[in-house]
């Protein structure tokens, strides 16, 4: 759930309709008494109609393109990773059974949507990939690991020639852009792949950067919570929490109620029982210095699967600009949702 909403008062929501009270419903139409009047109305309802069919016709916009490419998830063993393979399957995509990880699990495999996947350790990375690259030559990765791996994987990615997409937050991220860009590999890098929630981050800088000090004197209230095994402060929050900065609001990130205690997420925050193991959810609560006024921005997730399906369309938007000689090489999450051509 993605909302911004004001307080408002019932009382006075009722004074306004006191004061301003609804007309009386107008039929759609008058009675129409002649065979003449029923044909031109007939005819004034056709020709709206084809008005409108024209329409439609002119200003949909395209439906995106039916993709199919090799995608190898690294790794599948992780609860994002999964997710991430699922959606891949579920849009068509070609599911790579090969994938790497420190986790052990029996018989070195694993099944994602009936399809069995080889688990290899990752110091034998370097030594099967470019097999794999052989078997598959439109292969594009994504990488869901840990962040000590970022650097080390986006380094073997490059020397192999093998585009991918970074969904794996943390590592030295400035070296990570450099690395891509002096190899001059196809990438999508973001520590964020929610669609709705990227949306919404950009809506806040744009609106930071078109009315800096807006809210000056406010104050702020940050709460978010995400499952226990969660110990910093949200990426996502830190970043909204910035353009509130640049909007006047002054704000610690000491200041952020962190939630992690399974019981306090059910009856403080509203989180599913089902959902305690993956949420994510961030309130934003300003008010005005003389408390007369307040915002609240939320945003809810429950499960991976916004992210899993941002990740697989950032594959296929990558994939589209490998095929088209694009050349930008290095993205966003910001260049995945300009292009539009979203599921």
């Amino acid at each position: 759930m993605l909302s911004a909403t004001i307080a408002a008062h019932p009382a006075a929501a009722t004074a306004l309709r006191r004061r301003y009270p609804l007309r009386p419903r107008q039929p759609l139409c008058a009675p129409i008494g002649t065979a003449a009047k029923r044909q031109w109305m007939a005819t004034a309802r056709l020709s709206v109609t084809n008005a409108l069919a024209n329409l439609s016709v002119e200003s949909a916009p395209a439906a995106p393109p039916k993709l199919s490419f090799p995608i190898l998830v690294n790794s599948c063993t992780g609860k994002m990773g999964k997710a991430v393979a699922e959606a891949a399957v579920s849009a068509g995509l070609q599911l790579v059974p090969v994938s790497f990880s420190a986790m052990e699990v029996p018989d070195g495999k694993i099944e994602v949507c009936d399809r069995e996947i080889c688990i290899h350790n990752p110091s034998e990375s370097e030594k099967i990939l470019p097999s794999i690259v052989k078997e598959y030559p439109d292969l594009i990765v994504v990488d869901y690991t840990v962040p000590d791996a970022v650097n080390a994987n986006a380094e073997l990615y490059c020397k192999l020639g093998l585009p991918f997409v970074m969904g794996t937050t943390g590592g030295n991220r400035q070296l990570l852009h450099k690395t891509v860009h002096d190899a001059n590999i196809y990438a999508v890098i973001s520590p964020q792949m929610g669609k709705q929630v990227v949306a919404f981050l950009a809506a806040m800088e744009i609106m930071s950067e078109q009315f800096p000090g807006a809210f000056s004197g406010y104050k702020l209230e940050v709460m978010e919570s995400h499952q226990a095994t969660k110990l910093d402060i949200s990426g996502t929050a830190k970043a909204v929490i910035s353009f509130f900065q640049k909007l006047g609001v002054s704000f610690d990130m000491n200041e952020v109620k962190q939630v992690r205690d399974p019981e306090e997420q059910v009856t403080l925050v509203g989180v599913p029982e089902e959902h305690l193991g993956g949420h994510a959810f961030h309130m934003y609560h300003l008010t005005s210095p003389d408390g007369t006024v307040s915002f609240e921005f939320q945003h809810n997730v429950c499960g991976r699967s916004i992210y899993a399906e941002g990740t697989v369309d950032a594959a296929m938007f990558l994939y589209t600009k490998i095929k088209s000689g694009a050349s930008k090489k290095l993205y966003d999450m910001i260049d995945v949702l300009r292009e539009g051509n979203m599921r």
